[in-house]
């Protein structure tokens, strides 16, 4: 009985060997002539060494940025502020549409 099985089953692997290797020998499109026209001479940035970029002083924000993001987290702080005061829609957001379906129709009614 296991003599039947050890056939099919090298029968099996050699034919995926077979499609695999089938697979390698498909031609590739030329990537050189996808490209878009005048990428070839565009200016792409120097490639500089890491080694380079680690060395030197600390990077320090400035009094500018500082300013700058102190600004937005006071907006943020203030827009979470508005939130926390206004509960979310009772019913969701269903139903706010259904109550502002209900103005709507309200103020048709009265034109």
């Amino acid at each position: 009985m296991m003599g039947r099985l050890q056939i099919p089953m090298r029968c099996a692997v050699l034919s995926l060997s077979f499609v695999a290797a089938l697979g390698g020998c498909t031609a590739f499109p030329d990537l050189d002539a996808a490209q878009t026209p005048g990428l070839r001479d565009a200016a792409f940035p120097k490639l500089v060494s890491l080694d380079g970029l680690l060395v030197g002083p600390e990077p320090r924000a400035t009094v500018a940025m500082a300013g700058s993001i102190e600004g937005r987290v006071a907006g943020l702080q203030a827009r979470a502020a508005r939130l926390r005061r206004h509960p979310p829609a009772p019913g969701g957001i269903a139903g706010r549409l259904a109550r502002l379906q209900q103005k709507a129709a309200a103020l048709r009614s009265a034109e």
